[in-house]
């Protein structure tokens, strides 16, 4: 379904979409209240859900969707303003699993072949995601609570199709760097609320996300961590304790700084896997840095970005966990990691955070 007051707009999301193989657009409407009246009776799989709308605008028309069509997944789509940010990352909170900028105009650009490329991937891969989960293929098993004895295995055990988990590096790990994608701000969110407040090494975070809403993530962040998070700056001294988010639009690595300190380089280097910012760059630098003491955490996103990172993390002696498929809005990226044997540990999201503590060795203070 495709909901939007313009009616340019709405035509030619919507020949964009049929035009696209196992694509069908079975509604189109013009406000959230039309999409409501019509939820029950067309079925759809995927919204492509405006914001700024007439008679019910697209937050308003999110909770009353998720409610008529249980486990829909909704694409946010906005024009990219701070205020549209804002409600965008209010409505991923409600349940929406995405969002998608719509380029200020549809007039043949590089920015609108970018849209309609994120759009019709995300839909396809949100798509695929919905009918995995309903009937398309055999659901998961459901997350269900382990002992304190079973704990530990259960945790760390791989889905049968995966190849055999890494053993842990034998070294505490000295730096936390996280990379994500759909799904990611709820997916943080849960992890770094749940933290132990043991945990004081550096946490380094790419959010596949635009430079006006990874500032906003930073600022959610802070508030559900209760620690400092910011948006990295090149130059800034990377410190114990602290969650620094790689800003839209530009790479973020590491580099040593001084004698013992360590510092932000930002680039705006060709995309890597059509992401800028990329998780590979990061990850490849805390390898180089760290060793056996990087430790790399994959979450829930499209895509295999991070999937190299890894490798060369895995390579440098370090190690990766990543989010399990159940709990993970598309098991793209930490699919891509677990499937290239990659991961010393897959985890329901709600594990991550326990499991983060005794994998640190119980304190998780910066050495």
């Amino acid at each position: 379904m495709v909901v939007d007051d313009s009616a340019v707009i709405r035509g030619i999301v919507t020949r964009w979409l049929e035009a696209t193989p196992d694509m069908t657009v079975v509604a189109s409407c013009a406000n959230g209240l039309q999409a409501v009246r019509v939820a029950a009776e067309k079925r759809c799989e995927v919204i492509v859900l405006d914001i700024e709308m007439p008679e019910m605008d697209g937050i308003a028309a999110l909770p009353q969707l998720t409610r008529l069509l249980p486990g829909v997944q909704i694409v946010m789509s906005s024009t990219l303003t701070r205020r549209n940010a804002e409600i965008s990352m209010r409505a991923l909170a409600m349940g929406a699993a995405d969002y998608v900028t719509k380029p200020e105009s549809l007039r043949g650009s590089t920015s609108v072949e970018d849209f309609r490329r994120e759009l019709t991937e995300k839909v396809r891969t949100l798509g695929t995601a919905y009918r995995r989960r309903h009937g398309g293929s055999a659901p998961s098993a459901p997350e269900r609570p382990a002992t304190a004895s079973s704990a530990r295995t259960a945790l760390v055990s791989a889905p049968a199709c995966a190849p055999a988990l890494r053993p842990f590096s034998h070294e505490k790990p000295a730096i936390i760097a996280i990379g994500s994608s759909t799904g990611g701000p709820q997916a943080l969110m849960t992890v770094l609320s749940k933290l132990s407040s043991d945990i004081t090494l550096p946490i380094v975070v790419t959010q596949h996300m635009p430079a006006t809403f990874t500032a906003l993530l930073a600022e959610h962040l802070a508030r559900a961590a209760n620690r400092p998070c910011a948006e990295g700056q090149d130059g800034d001294i990377v410190r114990p304790g602290t969650i620094t988010v790689a800003p839209g639009g530009q790479h973020m690595e590491l580099q040593k700084s001084g004698a013992h300190g360590l510092s932000i380089t930002l680039n705006s280097n060709p995309p890597e896997n059509f992401c800028r910012p990329s998780v590979d760059p990061l990850f490849r630098s805390i390898a180089r840095i760290f060793g056996a003491r990087a430790f790399g955490l994959v979450l829930t996103g499209m895509g295999a970005d991070g999937r190299e990172g890894a490798r060369a993390i895995v390579a440098a002696g370090g190690s990766v966990v990543a989010q399990d498929e159940a709990t993970s809005v598309v098991w793209g990226m930490p699919g891509a990691v677990a499937t290239a044997g990659l991961c010393s540990a897959i985890l329901p999201l709600g594990q991550i955070a326990p499991e983060l503590k005794k994998i640190m060795g119980g304190s998780g203070r910066a050495a």
